[in-house]
């Protein structure tokens, strides 16, 4: 079955907007996993917008299933994830200022910078994950470079999906048993809900992990955060 890893940074943006610590963004994690989550993704900002690396500290010994870590490897990200030692960083190539993912990595012009930042990484028993598009030579160098897994950036995908799933889910199909050759785990996110998850996830060979926040932060005000986990999960089966 494929992970469900809920994303809670808009937890942490509701909590942002009005001060003090309501919602709990640790209790909300707590309860994600009680709910049925395997797992919680943070990705914080430099800005700290959402998660703080405070949040990321006190998360980490209440993480009891998948903790993953997503940002760009600055200096202060890399020093954040060596000292948490979460079970997965995934490198995001974001500039500071952007307002949430918008492109993969590539990973021919930034081949010795990965490979430097991964190595870090696996040495500290932490599992890499890579931001990536569906280009074929792009996952066939993320092998080279030495991650464990990739992480399509689905945007594209969700986009499409209403005007023709079949048209809008072959790149990534296609990309998938690519990954799947050179020997890559395969997780997936951004723009992913419960319009599109199951069809997706049903396309994709050996897809190890969903990472949603947004979306499914937005059905839960609807349906409430229990349920809204387990309409995901059904959507995974």
């Amino acid at each position: 079955m494929t992970k469900l890893s809920v994303n809670i940074n808009k937890i942490a943006t509701l909590r942002n907007a009005r001060g003090g610590n309501t919602p709990n963004v640790q209790q909300v994690a707590v309860d994600c996993e009680r709910f049925g989550a395997q797992g919680i993704t943070v990705h914080p900002r430099p800005d700290e917008r959402h998660i703080r690396y405070s949040d990321v500290r006190l998360l980490k010994p209440l993480v009891t299933t998948e903790f993953n870590i997503e940002g760009y490897p600055s200096e202060d990200f890399m020093n954040l994830v060596m000292e948490v030692k979460p079970e997965q960083a995934t490198l995001v190539p974001d500039p500071p200022g952007v307002l949430t993912s918008n492109a993969g990595w590539n990973t021919i012009e930034n081949k010795g910078f990965l490979e430097e930042i991964i190595g870090k990484l696996k040495e500290a028993g932490i599992r890499t994950s890579i931001f990536i598009e569906t280009d074929a030579e792009m996952i066939r160098q993320a092998a080279e470079i030495g991650t464990d897994r990739i992480e399509f950036y689905t945007e594209q995908y969700a986009r499409k999906y209403p005007e023709d799933r079949e048209v809008a889910v072959k790149p990534f199909a296609d990309a998938a048993i690519v990954a799947n050759e050179v020997g890559l785990g395969i997780n997936a996110g951004h723009d992913l809900s419960l319009k599109n998850l199951e069809y997706f996830h049903e396309n994709i060979p050996n897809l190890l992990e969903v990472s949603i926040g947004h979306a499914l932060i937005s059905d839960a005000l609807y349906f409430g955060l229990e349920n809204t986990i387990q309409l995901y999960l059904r959507q995974l089966k």
